[in-house]
């Protein structure tokens, strides 16, 4: 099976899916004129098909060891694995510096997958009651669809169109000696891969019998100027909001067609989705032209065209595709849901918000803060002779730049927020102090470490203020929110039988490290 191309290319594909504006619509010009539509086909693409016979390879493929898939729960259809857990529990152990509470008890496995199985019985109770049929969602998830297939299709028709030769980047340099190599050839790429898909999309314009229904685009450029200048709800922004296109517009006015396809058609919805995609300071300044209208609807047909062809190479039944959009709908209707659940709560009142400040005002005040230097090692034994090096005279520098799994590191400043469940042990030293070994937060998880205090800083109470006023509300809010969404969690996952094997997360703990 044909492999799929570097992540520079697929780069290369998103900013083209962008840039290409004028073919579409210099090719459609062309294809009006003629009173027959064309026969002629786009070439065969280098594409993946759906799951079949494959032939062997002429060369040996790598012997590579895969680790097995240990499932650590399960709930309906969905499985939870060990790997998933363990990055969950990671993500929940490290310290939010918007969220953080002192109080916080540390989070651990067996909490951690209770709360990821309520996910789950949360997306499933939402799948019951029908989120999925809400226009939004639907909406959202056909456009994600649409740019997943166009993506795919690009990928593998320039993976053998765009390859640069030394010769070339030379020439490209000898014009140019200041670009760099990597720059030559990023340009190079970029110019073969717009004529290549300049002629695809000629292609595809014919192959698909495109026509622009002209006669809507006055309609279109109308209903533009209507949201556009005179919304029905007032808004802080200059420009038109998704919740216009919702709200603002009839069935019947959302259904009018600006051009059909053989298989498919670009509706007016379509076509404000489409604008949505842009930057508001990038928007073209004449939509509320038929003209305007016309540009903009030329964009949303190279999608339209470039996914339906995907589809014909049964790209749209590609497994890890689907599996993508089953996890775009369950992060939808999840969100979904727990908005509901969260749109009656109210705002703390003044005395409510005064007392949380009293009991808080240390933490909303100043936080305290430590300049540290650190020496980072691979397990406790290396920390332990680290130490030992430096409580005999060793030079902090020294041992850091010969011993330190990351050398070249600057000072940093922590605080509370930043150190989690760590800070307390770190908080006891003084400047000049060297500690350890103890345990941190690095780059790649929880290691152990040795520390040097370089300066102290201790923190201050707040006082109260309109600003700590504020800190205050935001932070009830968001205590009365994890309440309700917590409870409403483990009142969902009653409903539905779940397993947990405990055998597999019971030697789970990333703070547990040799």
């Amino acid at each position: 099976m044909r492999t799929f191309v570097t992540r520079s290319l697929m780069i290369l594909v998103v900013v083209l899916l962008i840039d290409l504006h004028s073919c579409i619509a210099a090719d459609q010009a062309k294809s009006n004129k003629a009173s027959q539509p064309s026969t002629s086909q786009p070439q065969q693409l280098p594409v993946q098909q759906a799951p079949g016979p494959q032939k062997e390879s002429q060369q040996p493929a790598a012997q590579t060891t895969v680790e097995p898939v240990i499932i650590v729960a399960k709930i309906g259809d969905y499985t939870i694995t060990k790997d998933e857990l363990q990055t969950r529990l990671m993500e929940e152990l490290r310290p939010n510096r918007e969220g953080y509470s002192a109080r916080a008890t540390p989070a651990d496995a067996q909490t951690v997958l209770a709360g990821m199985l309520a996910e789950k019985a949360t997306i499933i109770e939402a799948r019951k009651q029908g989120y999925l049929n809400d226009p939004e969602i639907r909406s959202y998830i056909e456009r994600y669809r649409k740019n997943r297939l166009a993506n795919r299709l690009l990928a593998a028709y320039l993976e053998d169109k765009v390859p640069v030769t030394g010769d070339e980047i030379g020439q490209k340099l000898a014009a140019d000696p200041n670009l760099g190599p990597a720059r030559a050839k990023e340009m190079i790429q970029r110019a073969k891969a717009k004529v290549a898909l300049d002629q695809l999309l000629s292609d595809l314009l014919k192959k698909f019998q495109v026509k622009k229904i002209s006669e809507n685009f006055p309609k279109a450029a109308q209903l533009y100027q209507r949201l556009l200048t005179n919304p029905k709800e007032s808004r802080s922004v200059g420009w038109i909001i998704n919740k216009q296109i919702r709200n603002e517009l009839t069935n019947e006015e959302k259904s009018i067609v600006l051009a059909t396809f053989e298989g498919g058609q670009v509706t007016l919805q379509d076509w404000f989705e489409e604008l949505n995609e842009i930057a508001p300071p990038s928007r073209p300044k004449d939509l509320n032209t038929p003209k305007g209208v016309d540009q903009l609807l030329d964009r949303a047909l190279r999608l339209s065209i470039v996914a339906a062809e995907a589809k014909t190479h049964n790209l749209d039944k590609n497994p890890e595709l689907l599996k993508q959009i089953i996890t775009a709908e369950d992060y939808l209707s999840l969100y979904k849901i727990r908005t509901e659940k969260l749109k009656d709560i109210k705002d703390p009142n003044e005395q409510q918000i005064r007392e949380y400040f009293e009991k808080n005002k240390e933490s909303l005040g100043s936080n305290p803060n430590l300049k540290i230097d650190q020496i980072w090692c691979a397990d406790l034994k290396a920390a332990q002779q680290v130490k030992t090096e430096l409580d005999n005279g060793g030079d902090f520098q020294q041992l850091k730049q010969k011993l330190s799994l990351y050398k070249n590191t600057d000072p940093v400043t922590i605080y509370p927020s930043s150190e989690g469940m760590f800070w307390s042990e770190l908080a006891k030293a003084e400047p000049n102090q060297i500690v350890g070994p103890l345990k941190g937060f690095c780059p790649d998880g929880v290691k152990w470490r040795v520390a040097k205090i370089l300066e102290k800083k201790p923190g201050t109470p707040a006082e109260y203020t309109d600003q700590t006023k504020g800190q205050a509300k935001s932070l009830i809010l968001g205590e009365q929110r994890k309440q309700i969404l917590d409870d409403f969690g483990r009142e969902i996952l009653k409903k539905y039988p779940h397993e947990i094997y405990t055998d597999k997360i019971k030697d789970i703990d990333p703070l547990n490290i040799p």
